[in-house]
């Protein structure tokens, strides 16, 4: 199946709010549409760095900021979106075979990314012509 950024999208995660502090639970199929095989999270990033620069042939991700805040740019090889991450409650979900950009984290920020897939160099894509031709070939 082909993904277009339109279908990847910020999701609202629940909240169990309590006086000594808010709790997010994240459970594979229940509140997650896959089965998260890997955790891994940025932090230290520079505030004029940029990461990403790649894409995923079967790779799905769930992408919360933890702490701080980020900006994401999803491209399908044809329209381009920007998702401003800033809260723990919030997650974008990343569907396959979309192109990836991370920009503007703030001090402190922590992106934590919940992933469909252990790693496999196999499953990227990094560079940009191969993925505006995989797109266009299937």
């Amino acid at each position: 199946m082909v993904f277009n950024v339109d279908d990847c999208k910020i999701v609202e995660l629940p909240i169990v709010h309590n006086e000594s502090g808010n709790i997010t639970v994240l459970e594979n199929q229940m509140n997650i549409p896959f089965d998260i095989r890997r955790v891994y999270y940025l932090y230290d990033v520079p505030m004029d760095a940029e990461r990403g620069g790649h894409s995923h042939y079967e790779l799905q991700q769930y992408v919360v900021a933890a702490s701080g805040s980020f900006t994401f740019v999803l491209d399908d090889g044809t329209k381009k979106k920007e998702f401003f991450l800033n809260h723990p409650n919030k997650a974008l979900h990343i569907k396959p075979g979309i192109w990836r950009e991370m920009k503007g984290f703030s001090s402190g920020s922590i992106c934590l990314v919940l992933a469909s897939m252990e790693y496999t160099e196999m499953d990227y894509i990094r560079d940009y012509n191969e993925f505006l031709n995989h797109r266009k070939n299937g």
